[in-house]
């Protein structure tokens, strides 16, 4: 008999399913080429396969040279795996201030208690904003292209 947790039921039904832990190790050689060609001195700690509505991602992590963290969200294609987004925290003092300007109403002016920059293949940022106390999901999101800066209005799909 099957049995399905609720939790499950619900990714399922949202379009998301649960991260799958992948051990350094074990990471195919094509997302491994694709990771070591985007971040050839990056230090792999941690990995994650996912499918997200129909989409398999792979989340590899590490640290670059000097400490920093940093992730790359590596998407399925029919032509293989390819760099979708590369992640890092930063302090919100690094943002740009029309980033900061646009999350004021959004935030009614409270600062982030964790910031991600997503920088997208086509130049473009997304600002991931965490309210305190919230750390799975973002607040507000905040694109960032051309020097405008635009609050999303939908979860961004990487």
């Amino acid at each position: 008999m099957l049995r399905v947790s609720i939790l499950t039921a619900a990714l399922l039904l949202t379009g998301q399913a649960a991260a799958q832990p992948v051990a350094a190790s074990a990471i195919p050689a094509e997302v491994l080429a694709v990771v070591k060609a985007a971040q050839p001195s990056m230090t792999i700690q941690e990995a994650e396969l996912k499918e997200r509505e129909g989409r398999r991602y792979y989340d590899v992590g590490g640290t670059l040279p000097g400490g920093a963290e940093i992730e790359l969200d590596l998407l399925e294609t029919p032509k293989g795996w390819e760099v979708v987004e590369t992640q890092r925290d930063i302090p919100w003092g690094e943002a740009p201030h029309p980033v900061h300007a646009a999350a004021a109403a959004p935030t009614k002016g409270a600062a982030p208690a964790r910031v991600i920059e997503s920088r997208q293949n086509d130049g473009m940022i997304i600002y991931e904003l965490f309210a305190p106390g919230q750390p799975k999901t973002p607040a507000v999101e905040i694109s960032w292209k051309d020097s405008v800066a635009k609050v999303l209005t939908e979860t961004w799909p990487h």
